[in-house]
């Protein structure tokens, strides 16, 4: 969840995903997706905010600092391969990069830096969906984009169009329910500050019960 605070009324990055896709075809989504093996393996310019580890390693199994890195750094990597936004700092990475995406991120001469990263919610599908989700909903501050690679979105990309809207507009376009949820979590964050420290939600729906409880 990219976030752009220099105008009066904060804004939010969301793209329109591809109307082909079987899984929600045309909603709004912020950039993301899985972890992928390679996420543990990417160097870091600087180690997560304490805050947001901790917060990451709560209510899971077997919590580590490594698991907790690679689900930050997942996000920056497909934010990257979405929107051909980087999140890092310009210099090369401190250790070899995995290949595939990371390869391509560090050939720009950048490493991936997710200190800047805001753990805003965590969201886990019902048991009945036919496809289930343990979702991290991360937001940084738009000063942290580094640099951007033209040409990533596209009419037939898996993101077909960026927007960027005032948070209380952006929840009127047709999006999945939790995209809504999470945007009123980041208004939230937003105007209480947006520090790393505040309270982080997570929501889910034992027995058809939605709930919602802080980390």
């Amino acid at each position: 969840m990219l976030v752009d605070r220099t105008g009066p009324t904060p804004k939010v990055l969301l793209g329109k995903r591809h109307h082909k896709h079987t899984f929600m075809p045309g909603k709004f989504v912020f950039p993301g997706g899985r972890v992928d093996p390679s996420d543990r393996l990417m160097p870091v310019a600087q180690p997560l905010n304490a805050h947001t580890e901790a917060f990451l390693m709560r209510n899971v199994v077997r919590p580590s600092t490594v698991k907790a890195r690679a689900i930050a750094l997942a996000a920056i990597r497909e934010t990257f391969e979405e929107t051909g936004l980087l999140l890092g700092t310009r210099k090369a990475p401190a250790g070899p990069a995995p290949a595939g995406v990371w390869s391509d991120f560090a050939k720009l001469g950048f490493t991936p830096d997710p200190s800047a990263l805001h753990f805003i919610v965590r969201a886990i599908t019902p048991s009945k969906r036919p496809k289930r989700f343990d979702t991290r909903f991360f937001a940084v501050d738009a000063s942290a984009i580094a640099h951007k690679i033209d040409g990533v979105v596209h009419p037939e990309a898996e993101l077909v169009e960026l927007v960027w809207l005032p948070i209380s507009e952006a929840r009127s376009l047709d999006m999945p329910t939790i995209t809504g949820v999470a945007l009123k979590e980041l208004e939230a964050r937003v105007a209480a500050g947006f520090g790393q420290d505040l309270p982080v939600p997570l929501y889910r729906m034992p027995r058809n019960r939605f709930m919602r409880h802080l980390l």
